[in-house]
């Protein structure tokens, strides 16, 4: 009984650390793929203004 008992915990316990990892994984995923598309985006409106001030130049 003590055996099953404690079998029982440990996979509880297991589960909750792994739903927090996985938790701060998808996170971190989230934050790395948010910043990629801010650094794309942040690119394509810097040349956009750079051709825009180019023509207004010449």
């Amino acid at each position: 009984m003590k055996s099953s008992l404690g079998t029982w915990i440990t996979v509880i316990v297991a589960v909750v650390i792994a739903w927090f990892l996985v938790n701060v994984l998808f996170s971190l995923a989230w934050l790395i793929a948010k910043i990629a598309i801010v650094a794309v985006v942040a690119v394509i409106v810097y040349g956009v203004i750079r051709m825009a001030t180019a023509r207004r130049d010449s």
